[in-house]
């Protein structure tokens, strides 16, 4: 049966730390939602109401134009976490977010949490309205192959001039809304 918590507990931290992977979903007022799946060692619990997500460039912004919406409810997001493995479990952590970008003076703060990666936009941090666990009993046992190098080689291998240059000419969404474009390119490894 699902549970609610106002915050993360140890048990949902530890959980936390084993999974190679998460979920985020987003919403604007208009136009579609937004589901992406997360990999590599990007995810952070900076206290048990607040977390973070290191982002690397990619194919679109989405999660950025979301959250910067304007609209009553603007900043709503959704992480997801599943254990593949035992026991069964499903996390979701339901917040208000808001991306920090290297040129924002929070950013160098936040960054410490993180071990910055070739391609590196921004840091999402997320205050947790609640934590929902539900049981994940039909969820596959998975095990982890390994992590796809492909994006941070992409981002290892481009020009800084060239990855800012591009990055600044991403500043809307899919759907048109309106997204701050990183002005640093970070080579992180």
């Amino acid at each position: 049966m699902a549970e609610f918590f106002d915050k993360l507990n140890d048990k949902h931290i530890a959980m936390i730390e084993k999974q190679p992977m998460f979920f985020v979903a987003t919403a604007a007022a208009d136009g579609r939602v937004n589901l992406s799946p997360k990999g590599y060692d990007a995810f952070r619990v900076l206290e048990p109401g607040k977390v973070a997500y290191l982002d690397l460039g990619g194919s679109g912004n989405e999660t950025h134009a979301h959250l910067m919406a304007p609209q009553d409810d603007a900043g709503r997001i959704t992480i997801m976490f599943c254990n593949f493995d035992r026991p069964a479990l499903i996390l979701r952590i339901y917040g208000k977010g808001r991306p920090v970008l290297p040129q924002d003076s929070e950013w160098e703060g936040l960054a410490e949490n993180f071990t910055m990666m070739p391609g590196t936009r921004q840091i999402f941090v997320i205050d947790i309205d609640s934590v929902q666990t539900s049981c994940g009993w039909g969820i596959p046992f998975m095990s982890l192959e390994g992590e796809r190098d492909t994006l941070k080689k992409a981002h290892r291998q481009s020009d800084p001039v060239e990855w800012e240059t591009k990055m600044a000419g991403r500043t809307t969404s899919i759907d048109g809304l309106t997204t701050r474009a990183t002005t640093r390119y970070i080579a992180g490894e």
